[in-house]
């Protein structure tokens, strides 16, 4: 089940540009779009963006919109850095093929 997040920022050089972060099976994935009829784009995330995230997460949890536990997820996911579909996804070892 993915959890969808946005919301629009006003930057004096670019102007007003819509923010969409997506969490999914332990990543987050953040873009960006300018206007209705532009296209979707990554987003690299700002400290404000992060923090904006996680205030938007904040307010699901009382209405039960989403449970503690993923909002305890997305908290330790906006910590990471950097954009896309890999931002926070945690790689395990795979089994040894040396003997094989």
């Amino acid at each position: 089940m993915s959890i969808e997040f946005g919301w629009w920022n006003k930057d004096p050089e670019e102007g007003k540009y819509q923010v969409h972060a997506v969490v999914h099976g332990g990543n987050i994935e953040w873009k960006r779009h300018q206007g209705h009829h532009t296209a979707w784009e990554p987003h690299i995330p700002t400290d404000d963006d992060r923090e904006r995230l996680l205030y938007e997460a904040e307010k699901r949890v009382p209405r039960r919109l989403i449970t503690r536990k993923q909002f305890d997820d997305i908290k330790r996911l906006s910590e990471n850095t950097g954009s896309g579909k890999i931002a926070g996804r945690t790689t395990r070892p795979g089994p040894s093929r040396e003997g094989r």
